[in-house]
């Protein structure tokens, strides 16, 4: 019956009979300028939508009889159900209306039922798992997807499902929603930011002024989370205004770039703020200065930061609406939606979006969470946007363009830029907390958190001190040993093991000269419960320098002659399974890539981490953070060594 209907429905649709109104629901008719964006990025969202969607359908639970599962998205990773999987919805009937296949409006269908038979509550909220018990502030997405798909594509839907769906949406929108999101801050962030977006959204689709309202009252506050002077949206802590011990707010880079600030700018560009669009236009440059030449967010140093995937984040939905509908304000806007897109599907095997560079080399299957969460983002990219017929240049990125070093005060981090070479360093000491799980930590103390190259790509990343589950239902397991990605030094005695990578009070000090830019840092090893090692109990000097044909890391004791014990310098180099590895000597270890030849030479025996690889036939270890292999690179520190360690790193 119901592809008979939808066969209907797209003969009238084809002679006129639906398009001329859009009518949905109760609603206005739909009536909106579109975007003008690149060739390029239209056709590669339009791309990655179908090969997503399609992707999900061969995924998509069907026909076992069982209601607790018909409808829902197998996910292969992470062994259970997502709650939100139904979000996926949207996308589908997109392709639907755009392709007019049926097979894509009965996926959207069976979405929208199973998530009604298994996650819906009473008090009109969907949980983000199918225990009842679990979280319910997800519904905001939910209910976002519902009314997009309502608002754009309604009308392939037949008058008694439509206005189901629509009853649906208004039980959402008017129950848990309404009574729980009063506030813009009641909880992380990007909640109450994307439903500045979502209420007005409502408002339009049920013609209900009350969400209006809603919508309104929130917005009127959020320009209060933003930093200066650069305009990072804080409020991803627990709590949201937490302040750390340098008195920093608690800033993520994924949850505001791939979602809270879209839904400030949808919002923005509904009304026709033209305030609140330029205040906006300056924290999205602000944020732009974190994406690398390649596209990728440089998440390392995030509150957030365990669910970095290099493109992003986890469970957000993608940097593309924010940046692309935008993008008259800053070319470059339109470029950093392009390049990230064209890393998303760099990432996308199988036809579903893997969390990280390296899943397909290390063979990790992907949590079907990314995809239908990015989906989404397509699908309203293409909705509000049309390609141009004039050719645009492209406008480099700032990270691709900057020379020297800048310091972000409010957060402690400092990017470095010098040739070809892009560094990020982080004492950030806002530290993520959760009822549940302790010693969650991101890269501070100092660290290195990321080297780029523009020619051969990043060749040093950061990953969590320790791999945790801060949301169980939201990250993969780690496969195999944890093995941190982050460059530092550690001593390990015993089951102890002490690293600056705990360390919240580093200090770090910059210069510049026309050959180099150095970095000097002075911290101390402390193990996960920021207790110092007794045997070494004075700190550590660990410098960075960064010159046009090389990156020196060296490590050595602050107090000399004063018996320290012995300790490591931890380099792991990112490199994908099946790279050439060649020990050159016991001091250099060459890894070939296919842009140039990376060199890794220091004035002590290196050594791979032995527990983690073999090193006759090198492997590699593998982060879920950000989602790459590595080369566990060691180089040790006895007393018969120099009194300082110093690792080389060079492309030729």
């Amino acid at each position: 019956m119901l592809r008979r209907e939808f066969a209907r429905l797209i003969s009238l649709v084809t002679l006129g009979g639906l398009y001329g109104t859009r009518q949905v629901g109760a609603a206005e008719p739909v009536e909106e300028s579109q975007k003008i964006i690149t060739k390029e990025l239209h056709a590669l969202a339009k791309d990655l939508l179908s090969e997503w969607c399609d992707g999900m359908l061969r995924r998509q639970i069907r026909a076992t009889g069982d209601i607790t599962l018909d409808g829902a998205l197998r996910c292969d990773a992470c062994g259970h159900l997502h709650g939100r999987c139904s979000d996926a919805l949207y996308p589908f009937l997109r392709m639907a209306n755009t392709t007019k296949q049926p097979k894509y409006l009965d996926a959207a269908v069976a979405a929208f039922d199973w998530a009604e038979k298994n996650v819906s509550r009473e008090d009109g909220s969907w949980t983000t798992g199918t225990n009842p018990r679990s979280w319910r502030g997800t519904s905001i997405f939910g209910a976002i997807a519902r009314a997009e798909a309502l608002h754009y594509h309604g009308e392939i839907l037949d008058e008694s499902r439509r206005n189901a769906w629509l009853e649906r949406l208004d039980r959402a929108a008017g129950g848990y929603l309404y009574s729980g999101f009063r506030e813009i801050d009641f909880t992380n962030l990007n909640y109450g930011m994307t439903a500045v977006y979502g209420f007005h959204l409502f408002g339009r689709v049920l013609n209900d002024p009350k969400y209006t309202r809603r919508s309104e009252q929130l917005a009127a506050s959020a320009k209060e989370f933003f930093t200066e002077p650069n305009r990072l949206l804080w409020g991803e802590g627990k709590p949201n205004d937490n302040r750390s011990g340098r008195g920093l707010p608690a800033v993520d880079l994924g949850y505001n770039v791939e979602e809270s600030l879209n839904g400030l700018v949808l919002y923005a560009l509904d009304v026709n703020d033209a305030s609140l669009l330029e205040f906006l236009t300056k924290s999205l440059e602000g944020h732009l200065q974190f994406m690398l030449p390649d596209g990728a967010w440089d998440n390392s140093w995030g509150t957030r930061s365990a669910k970095w995937s290099y493109w992003g984040s986890r469970t957000t939905d993608g940097c593309q609406p924010a940046y692309a509908l935008i993008a008259d304000r800053n070319p470059a806007f339109e470029t950093a939606a392009l390049r990230n897109a064209e890393l998303l599907k760099r990432c996308t095997s199988d036809g579903l979006l893997h969390g990280g560079p390296h899943y397909v080399s290390h063979q990790v299957a992907p949590c079907v969470h990314h995809t239908f969460a990015h989906a989404k983002a397509m699908a309203l990219l293409l909705d509000k946007t049309q390609p141009t017929e004039t050719k645009r240049e492209i406008q480099p990125l700032p990270r691709l363009s900057s020379t020297g070093v800048k310091h972000f005060p409010e957060l402690d981090v400092w990017l470095a830029s010098k040739g070809p070479w892009r560094a990020t360093v982080s004492a950030y000491d806002s530290i993520y907390k959760t009822k549940s799980t302790d010693h969650i930590q991101q890269p501070t103390g100092g660290s290195l958190a990321l080297l780029h190259h523009t020619r051969v790509g990043t060749v040093l990343a950061s990953s969590m001190a320790r791999y945790l589950l801060v949301e169980p239902l939201n990250q993969q397991p780690q496969p195999g040993q944890d093995f941190p990605l982050t460059t530092r030094i550690e001593r390990r005695v015993g089951e102890h093991w002490y690293t600056n990578l705990y360390d919240l009070e580093a200090t770090v000090t910059s210069h510049e000269t026309g050959k180099e830019l150095r970095f000097e840092v002075a911290t101390q090893l402390q193990d996960e419960d920021r207790q110092r090692d007794e045997a070494s109990r004075d700190q550590f000097q660990l410098n960075y320098c960064l010159q046009d044909d090389r990156v020196q890391i060296s490590a050595s004791p602050l107090t000399s002659g004063q018996d320290q014990g012995g300790f490591s310098l931890v380099v792991p180099i990112i490199s994908p399974s099946g790279e050439t590895v060649r020990f050159v000597s016991k001091t250099q270890i060459e890894i070939e890539k296919p842009e140039g030849r990376v060199v890794c030479s220091a004035n002590v025996p290196l050594r791979l981490e032995s527990n983690a690889i073999d090193q006759k036939s090198p492997g590699r270890i593998f982060n879920m953070v950000p989602g790459m292999e590595a080369l566990p690179i060691i180089a040790e520190y006895s007393g018969e060594n120099p009194d300082e360690i110093r690792v080389e790193i060079s492309v030729v």
